[in-house]
């Protein structure tokens, strides 16, 4: 698997993650950039982040590049301020002379630059625990006493939660986008509200963030490891399960944990199953039946991928493994239908698939959809 820190661009949510927390834990000098709105279409949609470190190096991206110099300028002078900021970029067509080059996003892009410090440890530990947050940031406010950076975020349950070394989002505030909280939250979106209060206008920035989906692959034969490695790259936390063999972490080295066992006990490698995507194939009928069995009547994950002909499926039917309210849950023959044949096809399609029910699509032609690509909560702007 090829070392993020060696694609900075391309770095998934995943990754990106995990450097942040590698960079609080080495207490370094790093800011870190979120796509706050969108007017118009952009190569990114709210909520998306990049890291630009002491030197101005970026790690991940929050446009196609047309705007790196800009932002890497921005996020060194919030480095030596220490003060959160929030900058409009417009990049509608006919406003593409004003930054000398050809601009393809058509649209108008809000940011918000921001140290990075101890306000994010606790979100991107609930995260790492599988537990959903969303994050409430101020990027505007003629609020008196509330300053732009102020944050909480909210959790599993309960109230908002105040962050270390920020001022805590103001009840009157909160209470006012609690609406837009429970749209956002566990969807990896994110929107702003202005807010409205006797004392002033806040802007909030709610930005809802799950944790990391899983692929959990069960089985050991040697196709596994192309569809580890394509799960990898496209930014899931791959488990492998080992049924038949007991083929330890060393034999999958694509994968992020692996556990060996009877297919019976595939079940306990979910831990947060509305964000697992499992993928049986054990090639061998007595183990792709009880790993099934398992991750259905145990467990909840959305979707269960299995390896094989339409005959192997019919034959779990006849013998009653799956009940007619579980169908939905089950993709055989699985994948999406690519037409390729090669062994890293046939990842592509896998992973492809999974990707496409852990965002709720269905995996059709960009061409024939109609409307934005990218899903919008209904009080983002257009």
């Amino acid at each position: 698997m090829m070392d993020a820190s060696k694609r900075p661009w391309s770095m998934t949510s995943r990754e990106l993650r995990g450097r942040l927390r590698q960079e609080l834990e080495r207490d370094a000098r790093s800011v870190v950039v979120t796509v706050a709105d969108v007017t118009g279409s952009a190569y990114r949609r709210p909520g998306a982040k990049m890291l630009v470190d002491d030197n101005g190096t970026p790690a991940g991206a929050v446009t196609a590049g047309c705007l790196a110099n800009p932002i890497t300028e921005l996020s060194m002078a919030v480095l030596d301020t220490g003060e959160p900021r929030r900058e409009t970029f417009n990049l509608m067509e006919d406003d593409a002379d004003t930054w000398g080059i050809g601009l393809g996003c058509n649209g108008i892009i809000d940011v918000l630059v921001e140290p990075l410090d101890e306000s994010w440890r606790a979100p991107l530990d609930s995260l790492a625990a599988g537990t959903p947050v969303t994050v409430l940031t101020v990027i505007e406010s003629t609020i008196p006493d509330v300053p732009v950076g102020a944050r909480s975020y909210v959790g599993e349950s309960g109230p908002p939660r105040a962050v270390a070394t920020r001022d805590p989002v103001p009840d009157a505030v909160v209470n006012d986008v609690e609406s837009t909280v429970s749209m956002v939250h566990g969807q990896e979106n994110a929107v702003t509200v202005e807010v409205e209060t006797e004392r002033g206008t806040a802007t909030v920035l709610v930005d809802g963030l799950e944790p990391v989906p899983t692929l959990l692959l069960v089985g050991s034969q040697p196709d596994i490891h192309p569809v580890a490695r394509v799960g990898s790259d496209a930014g899931f936390e791959v488990s492998v399960h080992s049924s038949r063999g007991a083929r330890g972490p060393d034999a999958f080295p694509n994968a992020d944990s692996v556990e060996t066992g009877h297919p019976s006990t595939v079940g306990e490698s979910v831990a947060a199953p509305e964000y697992t995507y499992a993928v049986v194939m054990t090639h061998n009928l007595v183990d792709d039946r009880i790993a099934v069995e398992t991750l259905l009547s145990e467990t909840t994950v959305p979707y269960v991928g299995l390896m094989g002909p339409r005959d192997r499926f019919e034959r779990l039917r006849d013998d009653d493994v799956i009940a007619d309210d579980e169908f939905d849950r089950i993709a055989t023959p699985v994948g999406l239908d690519l037409g390729g044949g090669e062994p890293i096809e046939i990842a592509l399609s896998i992973v492809s698939e999974a990707l496409a029910v852990s965002n709720g699509r269905e995996g059709t032609r960009l061409k024939h959809r109609d409307g934005p690509i990218h899903g919008r909560p209904e009080n983002e702007r257009t």
